[in-house]
């Protein structure tokens, strides 16, 4: 049975990674808390580690045998850490360097998918003020977002000319690359996966422009629908896109895909998700109950996508 004393023991000594220095950091130490707490009850020896700057002289000083990372955002998500862990010799859960890497480069995911022939909405890449101009031949409606961030930190949506410099300059705060993509007016699914299965899809609902940062983690009036109301045909359809999203950037273990579909029926790929969240706000775990899957076997479940990394 999968979480038995002898399974955990297997695991080892145990790095739940956590914390860090990104725009995440508080919402990564919420997802590592819940995280050390299930593989607790699961009889793992999991131990706490904030990613500071002495992460990797703490690593080696504790003779840990994987790490299960639970860091969002750049320098958790992003392939350096993967990275690290690699040069260490220490397994970890999720995607490799690569995957990592791309997954969490929203623009250089959607030319992944357009050279794989999936469907993402038009966009342009903007490094400085001067590159509005291909922002203003998209036309608005966009979406502007910082290229390497995630939680929705930086986002706005664009309704009018006068709002493209704003919206840039917002984004441009937290990264050197921002993305305007063409705004798709329709309705918000998220699809967890684990182990190249996709739970049941989540239809997001809030009465906000977007699905921004406070409807995310504060707001009360964001609604998850779960069944997500598409017959099973066409769940199943945005299931199978998910997956291919996924992999085609390289991305492995777990993982989420968002996406919209829009009136047309037509679905649109957003991004990928590499380390979601784990916190009671967060939507992999909410899938996973869906399908009948306790947060703490969810944990552990992840917990044994590092047993495929070699030492």
């Amino acid at each position: 049975m999968s979480g038995s004393g002898s399974d955990s023991a297997r695991m080892g000594r145990v790095a739940v990674l956590m914390g860090g220095q990104s725009a995440e950091r508080e919402i990564s130490l919420l997802s590592g808390r819940a995280v050390l707490e299930a593989l607790t009850q699961r009889g793992v020896d999991a131990h706490a580690v904030d990613a500071g700057p002495d992460v990797w002289e703490t690593l080696r000083a504790g003779d840990f045998d994987r790490v299960f990372i639970a860091l969002h955002g750049r320098g958790g998500e992003d392939g350096s850490v993967q990275g690290a862990l690699e040069a260490l010799g220490l397994p970890y859960t999720g995607s490799g360097v690569l995957g990592s890497a791309v997954g969490m480069d929203k623009y250089r995911s959607k030319l992944v998918w357009r050279g794989a022939g999936l469907p993402t909405p038009e966009c342009a890449l903007l490094r400085r003020q001067a590159d509005l101009i291909a922002a203003e031949r998209l036309g608005p409606p966009l979406m502007f977002k910082p290229v390497h961030e995630g939680s929705s930190i930086g986002m706005t949506r664009v309704e009018r000319h006068d709002q493209l410099l704003p919206a840039w300059r917002c984004a441009a705060e937290h990264d050197t690359e921002v993305l305007a993509e063409r705004w798709i007016d329709g309705a918000e699914y998220t699809a967890a996966i684990l182990d190249d299965e996709v739970f049941p899809l989540i239809r997001l609902e809030t009465p906000r422009q977007f699905y921004d940062y406070q409807a995310k983690y504060q707001s009360d009036s964001t609604r998850y629908l779960c069944p997500c109301g598409l017959s099973a045909d066409a769940e199943r359809q945005l299931q199978e896109l998910s997956l291919q999203a996924f992999r085609s950037v390289g991305a492995s273990g777990w993982g989420r895909v968002d996406l919209l579909l829009d009136s047309a029926q037509q679905p649109w790929l957003i991004e990928v998700n590499t380390v979601p969240g784990m916190t009671d706000h967060s939507l992999v775990p909410m899938a996973a109950a869906a399908r009948g899957m306790a947060f703490d076997e969810l944990v552990w479940r992840i917990l044994q996508t590092s047993l495929g990394r070699g030492a």
